[in-house]
C-alpha cells in the first residue's frame, strides 16, 4: 500500500523589494479559485500552434481578450509544443495574455530546455507576472528543422518543481564572495498524473511518482485525460490515502470528436485514453445532422458535473475549435446537472480491457469501494536482477563485505596512472550489462538496476512519464517496456516496490560526465553516495 506522505514544510517568507519585481498578489486569481472550497475553478485550454502571426495565434489572443471580460474562466491554460512539434512559446504567449487582464496557466515541460534554460525562463516569467505553472515531462519531440530534434529531459517534473519551490523561498547560489540569496519568486506550480493506466505496474509507478511531485512542492494536481468514472474517483481516493487530500485536484475535460478520439485510441496523443467502446459510441453519434456536436458538448457537461460531485476542485476544459458559447454551455449545463451527479456514473463506464484498479468496485454506486484491490502482478524478477542485487549489497552498501576494500582501491586509483584503465574497465562492464552511457552519476540504484539514461527515452529518474501504453514506452510502442514497469516487477518480487516512492532522486551532475561512476560513488561525489552518507574525497590531480 502507498505510505502516507509527510506534510510539506511551510515555506518561509522572503521580503521582496517593490522596485525589483512587478507588484504581484500574494495569491493570484487561479490559486484562490482552487484553494477556495466554495469555488469550482475553471480553466480553458488554448493551443497556440506553429508560427508567430498565423490565424491560430491571433485567434488565441482574441479568445483571451473575450474571456477576460466575462469572469467565467479563472485562467487560460497554454500548451507547450503539444505532440512534440514546435509551436509559439507558451511562456511568451502567457506574458501577452497577462496584459489582457486574465491569468495564464503555462505548461512548463522538461523536453526542450536544460536546467539553466528553465531557471532563466522562470526569471522571465516572474518579471512578466506569470505565476501559474503546470509542470510536466512533455511529449517526446518529433519534428523540427532538418529532422527530429535532440530531446533534452535534463530535469524531470519532481526536480523542476523542487527548483521552483527553492526559487519561491529565495534561491541561494555560490559566488566568489560566498553564498548569495535571490529575492523570492511567486510561482504556483502544479503537476499532472494519469490514473488511466491498464497495468498494475504502470499505475502504481504513476502514483509513486505522484507522491514525489507532492513532496517536491506541487500545489495542485491535474489528471490526464480519460473517460472512466472509477479511475477519476480513484485519483481522489489515492490523494487522500497519501495524506494530500487538502491539495486541489483538477479534472481534464475534452470535447471529443471522432477524429481526435481515433488518434487517442492508438496513443497518438500519448497518455490520453479513449477505449474501443467509447470510440465506437462517438463514431455512431457522428451520423447525426450536426455530426454529433451536441452530444459531445452534453458529454463534456456531464463529465463536468461528475468531477464536481466527486470532489474535484476544478476542471480543465479543452476542445479543438471550441467556441466561447460552447464553453458557457458546458459550464452552465454542468452546474445544472451537478446535484444529481451520481446518476451520470454509468455513462462513463469505459474501462480498459483487463484494466487494473487500485480499489475494489462498489456494486451499488459503480464507483470504488474503500477496500484495496488485490495486487496480482507477480511477474518473475529474472536472474539479472538477483545478480545485480547481490553485487549491490556486498559492494555498494557501507555495511557490505567488499565496500571497504573497494573504497580503498578507489582512493588509490584516483588521480593515478591507473585511473584511465579503471574507468575503461568499468565502462566495458556496464556497457555490456546496462547499455551504460557513462554519465558518471549512476542512477541504477534508484530504478532496480535499470539505467534511466540509456533505457528510458526521456531519462526519467523519479518515475515514469505519462505517455506509456499497455506497459510500453511512448517512443517505442510495442517494442520496449517502460523501465518503471520492469523496475516495479523486479522490486515487487522482493516486496520492495515501495522504494520507488522514496525520496526525489537528483538529476545527473554533468561535472561528472564521462568519469568513473564507481570512483564517484566510493569517493562520495555522486548523489547515490550522498544518500548513504559516504564521506567525500576531493579529486586528485592526475600524476
Amino acid at each position: 500500500m502507498l505510505e502516507t506522505a509527510v506534510a510539506i514544510a511551510k515555506e518561509e517568507t522572503v521580503e521582496v523589494a517593490a522596485k525589483a519585481v512587478p507588484e504581484l498578489p500574494a495569491m493570484g486569481v487561479y490559486q484562490r479559485s482552487l484553494l477556495d472550497r466554495q469555488t469550482f475553478s475553471i480553466t480553458w485550454e488554448l493551443v497556440p500552434g506553429r508560427g508567430a502571426f498565423e490565424h491560430s495565434q491571433e485567434a488565441v489572443l482574441f479568445t483571451a481578450a473575450q474571456v477576460a471580460k466575462t469572469g467565467l474562466v479563472h485562467a487560460l491554460t497554454i500548451t507547450d509544443n503539444p505532440g512534440g512539434a514546435p509551436a509559439l512559446s507558451s511562456e511568451m504567449l502567457g506574458a501577452e495574455i497577462v496584459r489582457l487582464g486574465i491569468e495564464p496557466l503555462v505548461h512548463l515541460t522538461c523536453k526542450d530546455k536544460n536546467r539553466s534554460g528553465l531557471e532563466s525562463l522562470l526569471y522571465g516569467l516572474e518579471r512578466a507576472g506569470v505565476a501559474n505553472l503546470l509542470v510536466m515531462t512533455g511529449d517526446y519531440p518529433k519534428s523540427g528543422y532538418q529532422g527530429a530534434p535532440k530531446p533534452v529531459f535534463d530535469l524531470d517534473p519532481a526536480t523542476l518543481i523542487g527548483l521552483v519551490r527553492e526559487m519561491n523561498l529565495g534561491r541561494e547560489f555560490a559566488t566568489p564572495k560566498g553564498m548569495s540569496r535571490l529575492k523570492a519568486t511567486h510561482f504556483f506550480p502544479g503537476a499532472v498524473v494519469s490514473p488511466f493506466k491498464q497495468l498494475e505496474a504502470e499505475q502504481m509507478s504513476q502514483y509513486f511518482k505522484l507522491k514525489k511531485k507532492l513532496e517536491a512542492g506541487a500545489g495542485f494536481i491535474v489528471s490526464q485525460l480519460g473517460y472512466d468514472a472509477r479511475k477519476l474517483h480513484e485519483l481522489i481516493q489515492v490523494m487522500q490515502l497519501l495524506g494530500y487530500g487538502h491539495i486541489p485536484v483538477v479534472g481534464n475535460i475534452f470535447v471529443l470528436p471522432p477524429g481526435a478520439a481515433k488518434l487517442m485510441n492508438r496513443n497518438g496523443l500519448p497518455g490520453c485514453v479513449v477505449t474501443d467502446k467509447l470510440l465506437a459510441e462517438l463514431q455512431s453519434e457522428a451520423s447525426a445532422p450536426d455530426k454529433g456536436r451536441a452530444r459531445r458538448i452534453e458529454r463534456a457537461a456531464k463529465q463536468y458535473a461528475l468531477l464536481k460531485g466527486m470532489g474535484y476542485a476544478g476542471v480543465h476544459i479543452a476542445g479543438h475549435g471550441m467556441s466561447y458559447a460552447e464553453l458557457e454551455t458546458v459550464v452552465g449545463r454542468g452546474n445544472e446537472l451537478a446535484p444529481n451527479w451520481m446518476e451520470l456514473v454509468h455513462e462513463f463506464d469505459f474501462p480498459q480491457e483487463d484494466g487494473w484498479y487500485f480499489f475494489g468496485r462498489d456494486a451499488a454506486t459503480g464507483l470504488n469501494a474503500d477496500r484495496l484491490a488485490a495486487r496480482e502482478d507477480n511477474s518473475p524478477a529474472g536472474l539479472a536482477f538477483h545478480i545485480f542485487r547481490l553485487f549491490h549489497h556486498t559492494m555498494f552498501e557501507k555495511k557490505g563485505v567488499f565496500f571497504g576494500p573497494m573504497r580503498a582501491i578507489a582512493k588509490a586509483v584516483d588521480g593515478s596512472p591507473l585511473e584511465g584503465a579503471y574507468t575503461k574497465c568499468e565502462q566495458v562492464i556496464k556497457g555490456i550489462t546496462n547499455d551504460c552511457l557513462h554519465c558518471g552519476d549512476c542512477g541504477i540504484f534508484d530504478t532496480a538496476y535499470l539505467c534511466p539514461q540509456s533505457q528510458c527515452a526521456k531519462n526519467q529518474r523519479n518515475g515514469p512519464c505519462g505517455g506509456s501504453r499497455d506497459g510500453y514506452c511512448e517512443k517505442f510502442p510495442g517494442e520496449r517496456e517502460c523501465i518503471y514497469v520492469k523496475a516495479y516487477r523486479r522490486l515487487k518480487s522482493r516486496g520492495e516496490e515501495q522504494s520507488l516512492a522514496e525520496g526525489v532522486a537528483a538529476p545527473v551532475d554533468y561535472d561528472l560526465y564521462q568519469t568513473s561512476s564507481w570512483l564517484n560513488f566510493y569517493l562520495g561525489r555522486d548523489h547515490s553516495a550522498a544518500k548513504q552518507g559516504i564521506e567525500k574525497v576531493e579529486h586528485k590531480a592526475k600524476k
